[in-house]
């Protein structure tokens, strides 16, 4: 029986989330390493991956859908992967406990002040969804409300309700999602607090807003970070970039053993957070830019400008063909890919391989026990041929 059963998740099979929930954790481990094995292993030697001692309640960020049933109750959950129906949920493995509290309570409080949820089909309504974020070494919580409007009745009492009962919540956000197509919208306005939380990483203090990305597994994540910081080695006297900087985690890593870093980021309240987060850490080798990361190497290469080491992070699609062209352009000495995608991450090693690379060092992180998803930190350094 799998770990996961044994704890009896009811809706494991409805959700889809958990995809590897049939099988222990141990046989998890094997089944990932086996999958990063036959994409990469024509590389080079992958590495051991390296899984948790506790594969339970490790997400720091959870969401949950607030609607209402044909029945009249009003229910919250999960989506499920496979089609848009909700998979209703008050504990969920993977999720921060404290965080499955606060979303039933709200959802309780939500149904006694008489909120409706939001109705796609009618369009009727104000609350599509729950976020709760945390700060894992601080222990400080963010809840955010996305709504279709600010007009919601007895919102005040809400967020009040809210903060009375958890002294943790630092600050309570409201996202105005009209659309439905950004999970958090592009609007947002403060309840309670000042709108973002804070947490320590590998030495480091980050502030994290609503719309901000940060890895939701801080176990692994200095683990990630760590493994991508040796492969760099760094010795405190080159010129790094980071692209897909978001809030800085990588770059104000690397700046500590770096000369300079340079952080680029497309989504512009990332480099808002990025700013204050090096202000706040006293760090004053980085900057951070907001623009494509492809169009600013591309600019940089035209202008002759040399980086030594490049830190790629790239959603699960991986780094666009435009993106690696203007890598190749760019030239830089090492490139330590971190991907959550063994596919893409296969797809552009290969790339990379055909235009003067070679890899040096693979490296699996499990952080998302009981999905199919695994992190892999990459080392590719430049041949000489290839200058």
């Amino acid at each position: 029986m799998s770990e996961i059963n044994k704890n009896k998740c009811s809706v494991a099979r409805k959700c889809g989330g958990c995809q590897l929930s049939n099988m222990d954790y141990e046989r998890q481990l094997k089944y990932k390493q086996a999958c990063v094995v036959k994409l990469l292993r024509r590389y080079c030697r992958v590495n051991n991956i390296i899984g948790m001692d506790n594969p339970y309640h490790y997400r720091n960020k959870v969401q949950a859908v607030i609607r209402k049933a044909t029945n009249g109750k009003i229910i919250s959950g999960v989506y499920q992967s496979v089609s848009s129906g909700i998979a209703v949920t008050d504990e969920c493995l993977i999720n921060d406990t404290k965080a499955n509290e606060m979303i039933k309570f709200i959802r309780g409080k939500i149904i006694k002040l008489k909120i409706l949820p939001y109705n796609p089909k009618t369009q009727q309504g104000y609350i599509r969804h729950i976020m709760i974020r945390k700060g894992s070494s601080t222990g400080e919580y963010m809840a955010v409300i996305v709504a279709v409007n600010e007009n919601i009745p007895n919102l005040d009492k809400l967020t009040d309700s809210i903060t009375e009962k958890y002294k943790e919540v630092k600050t309570v956000v409201l996202c105005i999602n009209k659309s439905d197509k950004l999970m958090l919208g592009r609007n947002e306005k403060i309840l309670f607090g000042k709108g973002y939380i804070d947490d320590v990483l590998c030495g480091r203090k980050f502030r994290i807003s609503a719309k901000s990305f940060y890895q939701v597994n801080s176990v692994q994540t200095q683990i990630l970070y760590s493994k991508a910081m040796e492969a760099a080695q760094l010795t405190g006297n080159e010129r790094v970039l980071d692209a897909y900087c978001g809030i800085g985690t990588i770059g104000l890593c690397a700046a500590e053993k770096a000369k300079t870093v340079v952080g680029v980021e497309i989504n512009v309240d990332a480099i808002h957070d990025a700013v204050a987060n090096a202000k706040r850490n006293n760090v004053t080798n980085i900057d951070f830019i907001h623009a494509d990361a492809a169009l600013f190497m591309h600019e940089a290469s035209k202008n002759c400008e040399m980086y030594d080491a490049v830190f790629a992070d790239p959603p699960r699609a991986g780094c666009s063909k435009v993106f690696l062209e203007a890598l190749i352009k760019l030239a830089p000495k090492k490139v330590i890919y971190i991907s959550c995608n063994p596919e893409t991450l296969a797809r552009d090693m290969y790339f990379l391989t055909k235009n003067g690379y070679k890899t040096e060092m693979i490296q699996p992180v499990d952080m998302f026990p009981h999905t199919k998803h695994v992190e892999t930190v990459v080392l590719m350094s430049r041949n000489e041929s290839g200058q």
